[in-house]
């Protein structure tokens, strides 16, 4: 069977839609099920050091960790990882002008309902990962990849979401307004970019297949990054089983993509669904990246590495701000379950999918009018 390929929108396009309602449905079945024989209380902490090794051995040992962590908690902090730490103290205080600085008019003019492609300004409860069953009290802004912001130069293949080559559909604010934000915004992402590229090659190995084995598929990659912005509690209550949530900053949901690096400020708020159902606080760790797998590359490894349920709540007085990054293949190609993760006795759980479309289709359940 093989593993990846070009195919084709109408099949492609039926089969995405089925998926992303199929994943809302694991969604809802995690939020009601629990499972007694596992469970986690922690977060594993994976240095990144031997990973830049020019030993084999040493990068598979790192390989060997994230195996770990993928098949038991589905998340994991990554330290050592070479983004210097300016650019990411940067990156943070332009998310703090952006929302304070930047006129609301302004906001108004790159509010993501111009845009097909989910890109701009997003207000509070203006979208919801869960069905609209309750408010998120996040406002966002987010953006996609474009080949200025890759440091690689890109193989000027890239395409939309919907397999589109509209060229530059991200919505800026104006360098008038925000001096510096275009420029700030691009050092981290293409520092992040190839942090993502890395621990590809690291998954590859992590999977017992050649360590360039994705090489090919993240020429032109999907890379939708946010700035994402929590308002202080008006009630902070601990994390408790005996206290009903108020105030959801971002409702419980798994992320889409393959995997999700995720930059966030010393205040806590992500938190982690465990199997047994506790949530479990995922405490910032000092010049830490978190990582997820997402739900498009549990499906590629056949269920074998776990998308884990998440959510955020912000339990202080303080703003909060994160910066994910939702790493995806080049938009264009289509999969079948991976070659190390089938066998006789375990075959493929999951049809072939488009990377795109199946993500567009997920993005456009969270939003009332569906469009995209």
């Amino acid at each position: 069977m093989a593993a990846v390929g070009k195919f084709p929108v109408s099949v492609g396009h039926e089969s995405s839609l089925s998926a992303a309602l199929e994943a809302q449905i694991y969604l809802q079945s995690r939020l009601t099920s629990t499972s007694e024989t596992t469970s986690f209380r922690s977060i594993p902490i994976i240095d990144l050091t031997k990973s830049f090794s020019s030993s084999l051995t040493a990068r598979q040992e790192v390989a060997r960790q994230i195996n770990e962590a993928c098949t038991t908690v589905g998340f994991f902090y990554v330290t050592a990882h070479g983004i210097p730490e300016e650019v990411c103290n940067n990156v943070l205080n332009l998310a703090h002008r952006f929302f304070h600085e930047l006129p609301q008019s302004s906001k108004e003019a790159i509010h993501m309902k111009h845009s097909n492609h989910f890109r701009g300004y997003e207000p509070a409860a203006f979208s919801s990962v869960n069905d609209f069953t309750s408010k998120e009290t996040k406002e966002a802004f987010n953006w996609g990849y474009e080949s200025g912001l890759d440091p690689t130069g890109g193989d000027g293949k890239y395409v939309e979401l919907d397999g589109t080559s509209e060229g530059a559909v991200n919505q800026w604010p104006q360098e008038s307004e925000l001096p510096g934000f275009y420029n700030g915004i691009s050092k981290y992402y293409g520092e992040v970019l190839q942090l993502s590229r890395h621990l590809f090659r690291l998954f590859a190995l992590s999977l017992a297949l050649p360590e360039d084995y994705f090489e090919t598929l993240m020429t032109h990659p999907g890379g939708i990054a946010r700035l994402i912005r929590y308002p202080p509690s008006i009630n902070p209550k601990p994390l408790s089983a005996l206290n009903e949530d108020e105030e959801i900053g971002l409702g419980a949901h798994t992320d889409y993509e393959c995997f999700t690096l995720l930059l966030q400020d010393s205040n806590p708020g992500l938190e982690i669904l465990s199997p047994d159902g506790h949530w479990i606080s995922a405490q910032p760790v000092n010049g830490g990246i978190v990582v997820n797998v997402g739900d498009f590359l549990m499906r590629w490894t056949n269920g074998v590495y776990k998308s884990t349920v998440h959510r955020v709540v912000n339990r202080t007085a303080k703003e909060r701000y994160s910066i994910p990054l939702f790493f995806s293949i080049n938009y264009d190609e289509t999969v079948e379950t991976l070659p190390s993760c089938l066998s006789e006795d375990n075959p493929s759980k999951f049809p072939p999918i488009t990377a795109g479309r199946y993500v567009l289709d997920r993005l456009a359940l969270t939003v009332k009018t569906g469009k995209y």
